[in-house]
């Protein structure tokens, strides 16, 4: 989608502060952090919220998570513990409409989330 920032990310349009990337899915820095590691990782191809992802999607959303595993893994949150966050929609935090999953650590994390 030609007006979506994270499509633009992905493409390289716009130069994130990507932390990992591979042909399916791109992880960068939030610029917003809400911990000291706050990771978006995203799917290349556009994809607007979890309700749009049909069965086919399947293996991509698992990349995802395989990403968010190398994400921890380099920034040495892996062993202590990190959360994954994947918002639908206005009501449950989504504010940019191209699926996401936010990876946070650095810091204890409370229960529940807020």
């Amino acid at each position: 989608m030609s007006d979506c920032l994270f499509c633009k990310m992905a493409s390289g349009e716009i130069e994130p502060d990507i932390v990992y990337q591979d042909d399916d899915v791109v992880a960068f820095r939030d610029v917003n952090p809400q911990a000291p590691t706050h990771v978006l990782v995203i799917p290349r191809r556009h994809i607007s919220t979890i309700n749009d992802l049909q069965p086919a999607d399947a293996e991509l959303v698992g990349k995802l998570f395989l990403a968010a595993q190398k994400v921890a893994e380099q920034d040495g949150i892996a062993g202590p513990g990190y959360r994954t966050v994947m918002n639908c929609n206005a009501e449950a935090g989504q504010t940019v409409f191209h699926v996401h999953l936010h990876v946070l650590g650095g810091r204890a994390m409370g229960w529940p989330p807020g």
